[in-house]
């Protein structure tokens, strides 16, 4: 497989602060040769004194970031190897800014899940991971990422003890097992910090026999449903006119194909109206095309002049997508204020965005017994729950497991303009309808 048929690999870095994300990145960059070449050399100097190098400051862009030694916002980075290549996300370890590493973990093909063998509690039968690493990990089953690598780090602090490593992977796969996790998980050993197990196998651990991180990486599968294979999902973001005094004129629609594959003449539907159409005309930004897919961004035009909108969606003819208002949904709450039903917010959904209200709160998800709290009164800051909502205008919507385009959305305080929570559709719901 080269570089140029390897599907790119989007994949975030997750779990509690201090578990070495932000080193663990650093030293895959600085042993995959792909730094640049005066960051190398300030790596080489560091270490030609006898200290360690600070891989962590590779990706820590914010100052407060250097002076705090945490990580707070999501820090991209791209390399290339002659196999394939990456996006990294750096999200933050730390709970105050869990919200970042949702950000983060929504567009991820996998996750690196970091577990602090110095930090797990050896004094029960079973050890405790920290819980960070069960947010985390909730979060990423909520997403629906496709694969988690489970990198337990700082063997090398505790000898790279096999008993210890097999403990920590035992006690993942049992909470794996209680949050329902569905994505192919793998486990690694290693110390970031040291190199063992990252690009090369560690003679450190001759009883590991599986793969080095990178080489992990590089033959990891991309496995997420292919947005392409759903029937098309087209949110109009903007309509473009050319000479709005001609009633003839150009009248295109502008956005980005979320899902399915749309050509000429195809017939269609807008919603939430119902109306019909064909493809008259296909635009990327290269020009005029026949056939375009998931991913890409677009201008299409129609046969019929209808009226549309942003907000609009245009589907294929024979999509199951009906227009709905009533919905429940999962929520992780980004706001110091918690949830409260008789607050106004408005909910944003692809390029839609209306009022809503929260009806009930089904359950909260306690991160530290993996237990729902069936009589939770409100959502407070980083808590991961389920509620039952009913929005002003029908939405364009589907189950997020289903389609993740259409199913994701976020919450807004219409008071403060505050983002308060990103939600996940999880099915319709039948309550009694209200006004807003």
């Amino acid at each position: 497989m080269t570089a140029t048929t390897a599907p790119l690999l989007r994949f975030i870095t997750a779990g509690s602060v201090d578990d070495g994300k932000s080193t663990l990145i650093g030293r895959l960059l600085y042993d995959s040769k792909t730094l640049l070449t005066d960051q190398i050399a300030k790596l080489n100097q560091t270490a030609a004194k006898g200290e360690t190098p600070d891989f962590a400051s590779l990706t820590d862009g914010l100052a407060a970031e250097r002076e705090q030694g945490i990580t707070i916002d999501v820090a991209y980075r791209y390399f290339a190897t002659p196999k394939r290549k990456f996006i990294i996300a750096d999200t933050p370890g730390h709970e105050q800014y869990t919200r970042n590493m949702v950000t983060g973990a929504s567009t991820a093909d996998a996750a690196i899940v970091l577990v602090d063998a110095t930090r797990v509690d050896f004094s029960s039968a079973e050890p405790v991971l920290l819980p960070q690493t069960k947010r985390h990990s909730a979060i990423l089953k909520l997403l629906g990422c496709p694969g988690i690598i489970v990198a337990v780090n700082k063997l090398d602090l505790l000898g790279f003890d096999q008993a210890k490593y097999e403990a920590i992977t035992e006690a993942y796969r049992k909470l794996a097992q209680q949050i329902g996790l569905t994505a192919k998980v793998y486990f690694l050993p290693i110390s970031a910090l040291q190199g063992d197990n990252i690009v090369e196998a560690s003679a450190q651990t001759p009883w590991y026999q599986g793969l080095p991180l990178l080489p992990l990486l590089e033959t990891l599968p991309v496995s997420r449903n292919d947005a392409a294979e759903l029937p098309a999902h087209f949110p109009v973001q903007r309509v473009a006119r050319q000479d709005g005094s001609s009633s003839d004129d150009f009248r295109g629609y502008q956005g980005r194909l979320e899902a399915g594959r749309l050509k000429t003449g195809d017939a269609v539907k807008v919603l939430p109206g119902g109306r019909t159409a064909k493809i008259a005309e296909i635009y990327n930004p290269n020009g005029k095309t026949d056939a375009a897919e998931a991913g890409e961004v677009l201008t299409v035009t129609l046969d019929t002049d209808l009226d549309i909108s942003r907000g609009n969606t245009i589907v294929a003819a024979d999509s199951p997508i009906a227009p709905e208002q009533q919905f429940q949904a999962a929520l992780c709450w980004f706001d110091e204020t918690p949830l409260n039903p008789r607050r106004k917010y408005l909910l944003k959904h692809t390029t839609q965005t209306t009022a809503v209200k929260i009806s009930g709160i089904e359950y909260v998800w306690d991160v530290n017994t993996l237990s729902r709290m069936q009589s939770a009164a409100e959502l407070k800051l980083n808590d991961i729950g389920h509620v039952s909502l009913k929005t002003q205008q029908p939405l364009a919507a589907a189950p997020y497991a289903q389609n993740p385009a259409a199913g994701a959305f976020i919450l807004i305080d219409e008071a403060t303009n505050h983002t308060v929570a990103a939600g996940m559709i999880r099915s319709g719901d039948t309550a009694d309808s209200f006004e807003i």
